[in-house]
């Protein structure tokens, strides 16, 4: 393949999805901008909202090279099985990396805003929205991955090209909006 079939070959994978990725981050910041009561209601969520989203990347994104590899070693098939160990290993290190790395977020964010003399909510009430948006955020990410990984290289596209765009975006769509309903759910049962 010459240097300009694979340029044209990766624009063609890539651009759409790009494209999607532009609207989808659009759409996460109309809902974060809709979190304005709850924001306030809330001291110190928003210094928790660049972190979590950073860890939805983070371990999403790795959860989708890993992914990536084992298609292209030969090491998993591209059809998502319940009895596949390394799926379900990878899976499971995903899911807990989350959830673990948003309870650390909120613990290190109130300790940083306390040093700073600035107002923050109790640590259980952070501390129980991270861990509440990282287990549905977890979950509805990991579907996103496995299927757009497994989809795209069924269809004979590279799932190195998909993964990182994808689960950006919908990290930070699926981010924002179960912060969101975990802190409304928080604040609703008293929490705050």
């Amino acid at each position: 393949m010459s240097l300009r079939e694979v340029a044209a070959e990766a624009y063609r994978e890539s651009l759409p999805v790009l494209a999607l990725s532009a609207v989808g981050g659009l759409f996460a910041g109309v809902v974060l901008g809709g979190m304005e009561a709850e924001l306030r209601a809330v001291s110190g969520l928003l210094v928790l909202v660049p972190a979590l989203l950073a860890t939805r990347g983070n371990v999403y994104g790795s959860l989708g090279g890993r992914l990536g590899s084992a298609l292209h070693q030969g090491l998993i098939e591209p059809t998502f099985s319940f009895d596949d160990e390394r799926v379900n290993a990878a899976v499971a290190a995903a899911l807990a990396n989350g959830v673990l790395v948003s309870g650390v977020a909120a613990v290190m964010a109130v300790a940083l805003l306390v040093a700073l003399g600035r107002p923050v909510a109790p640590l259980g009430t952070l501390v129980a929205i991270a861990l509440l948006a990282g287990i549905v955020s977890g979950l509805l990410l990991t579907v996103a991955v496995v299927s757009v990984v497994f989809v795209g290289y069924r269809r004979g596209l590279n799932p190195d090209t998909l993964a990182g765009p994808v689960v950006t975006t919908t990290g930070d769509v699926v981010g924002v909006a179960t912060m969101l309903g975990a802190t409304r759910l928080v604040l609703a049962l008293g929490g705050g």
